[in-house]
């Protein structure tokens, strides 16, 4: 079967043809005019000697460019790998060469890296606003290539590289239908369509932002408003000025809307929030929707090797506040014991999420044993633990290497970050163990206080002993003024194991 992902900018063009699909600051770009740029990008990448198949590294943050370019890549035949634009050269170089890469587009604030990134590989360079020879406005040939190249449907579409923290990132090759059916199972989900306007802040790079976010606008033929980065003043005004009606994001992006100061004026046009890449806290959630008159949360699950949403609350009648949801269509989700084995329903019965469906990944790119071990039997091994209730809703306790075990007795993060996020003085939380010699691991929690809060490390303990078994509540308590995220705004835990800078209150 002939499948090529970029025929839905192809049937989004045809349909939408002149109403705005991305919207960067005030100028708009409409499905047609996207959909044009990226057949003549397509002609040029073969114009360049490329061939359906090779692939092609996108070095870019969110921007109109990395839009054409992904589907101008996808339309050639080719396979799009995205690149965090602020990995380092050493980075550049591993996933370059370790895809294969043979032309990489970036732009001027990024082209430094990568010309270090890529010495010696042989990879062309093709940079946005360079207004030299390797120009990307020079990479769209005058002829547009008419027809999507007839790629297969288990054809591989995109490599993305997972945070790699276990050791060294690993390419999880995406195939055409995958995305496709996620993208499209999604927005049925989330209750998309050609009327609402979404906001595009979570990097394309990213597995929730490419699938979950740029897919699903262009399947249902949304609009998109495209911000580079997450700062929570740029986000709202945008939201209040373009009449957003959908928001995806992190929970540290929620943690921000909730803070924000509302003297500016919240947009009242705000209907759906979606939310994934880390467990969202109870009273987060609660406490954006009442902020926010008229928007519901929704929290999903997905990884990289998922093609992103693989479970998902449907809506606010049938959601469990806490729960990820159940396994989308097509999709099938157990829990299993350390041999694999099925556990019984029920939060006493916590095992590994194994997933298994047409989302999961073809495998890891060039590595078999890493995809034997992480594929068996059919099913993906997720490394989050967590378990099902009686109506068949999944719940995720932590991430197998975050379980913290205390003088033999297992402590799962997540349940005391739900403690310490119920203090009205907290604003962002993370627990982690610590190495301890008699016990060993010994809870600590990281803490950022909201501005003004009084609350200090006894008053902080005290909360949590009064609501916590006597072997879960955190002996140290460390006060920062900000924690390590990621590009996505997930909290880095692994960035807390080493001893931070301590902040006195």
């Amino acid at each position: 079967m002939s499948l090529n992902l970029a025929t839905v900018l192809e049937e989004a063009a045809r349909t939408h043809a002149e109403r705005p699909f991305v919207l960067v600051g005030e100028v708009s770009h409409t499905f047609a005019s996207v959909e044009r740029r990226a057949a003549r990008i397509a002609r040029g990448l073969l114009a360049r000697g490329l061939r359906p198949g090779d692939r092609v590294a996108i070095h870019l943050p969110n921007t109109v460019e990395f839009v054409e370019a992904y589907f101008g890549i996808l339309k050639a035949g080719l396979v799009m790998v995205p690149l965090n634009p602020l990995l380092a050269p050493p980075e550049i170089a591993f996933q370059v060469s370790d895809s294969g890469a043979r032309l990489l587009v970036t732009e001027v604030a990024t082209l430094a890296s990568a010309r270090v990134g890529v010495a010696g590989l042989g990879v062309q360079l093709v940079v946005v606003g360079s207004g030299g020879v390797d120009d990307f406005e020079r990479l769209p040939e005058e002829e547009a290539l008419d027809v999507s190249h007839a790629t297969a449907a288990d054809d591989v579409a995109v490599i993305l590289y997972t945070s790699g923290t276990t050791g060294r990132p690993k390419g999880a090759e995406l195939t055409h239908v995958q995305l496709y059916l996620n993208c499209t199972v999604a927005g049925e989900l989330f209750d998309v369509g050609p009327d609402d306007v979404m906001t595009a802040v979570l990097p394309f790079f990213h597995v929730f932002g490419l699938s979950s976010v740029l897919n699903v606008a262009v399947r249902y033929g949304t609009q998109l408003v495209i911000l580079r980065r997450f700062v929570v003043e740029d986000v709202l005004d945008a939201m209040r000025r373009h009449g957003v009606t959908v928001f995806s994001g992190v929970p540290t992006m929620f943690i921000s809307l909730l803070d924000s100061d509302p003297a500016a004026g919240l947009p009242r046009t705000l209907r759906r929030g979606i939310s994934g890449g880390a467990a969202m806290p109870v009273e987060v959630l609660r406490g954006v929707e009442e902020k926010f008159p008229g928007l519901v949360v929704l929290e999903g699950y997905g990884l990289s090797e998922t093609g992103s949403c693989a479970a998902f609350n449907i809506d606010a009648e049938q959601r469990r506040v806490g729960s990820i949801g159940k396994p989308i269509w097509g999709v099938e989700m157990r829990v299993v014991d350390r041999d694999g084995v099925p556990l019984p329903d029920g939060p006493e019965h916590i095992g590994e999420i194994v997933i298994r469906g047409h989302n999961v990944m073809r495998g890891y790119l060039g590595r078999p044993e890493a995809t034997a071990e992480a594929i068996r039997d059919g099913w993906f091994h997720s490394g989050d633990l967590g378990y099902r209730d009686a109506d068949g809703f999944f719940y995720v306790a932590d991430r197998i290497k975050d379980l913290i075990i205390r003088g033999g007795y297992n402590v799962y993060p997540r349940e005391v970050e739900e403690v310490l996020y119920a203090h009205p003085d907290v604003a962002e939380a993370a627990v982690v163990g610590r190495p301890d010699d008699r016990l060993g691991e010994e809870v600590t929690a990281y803490v950022v206080l909201r501005h003004g809060a009084l609350a200090d490390r006894e008053a902080l303990q005290a909360h949590c002993r009064a609501r916590l078994a006597t072997y879960k509540y955190p002996r140290t308590i460390v006060l920062l003024d900000d924690l390590p995220k990621g590009p996505t705004g997930k909290i880095l835990k692994r960035a807390l194991r080493p001893e931070p800078v301590v902040v006195q209150p």
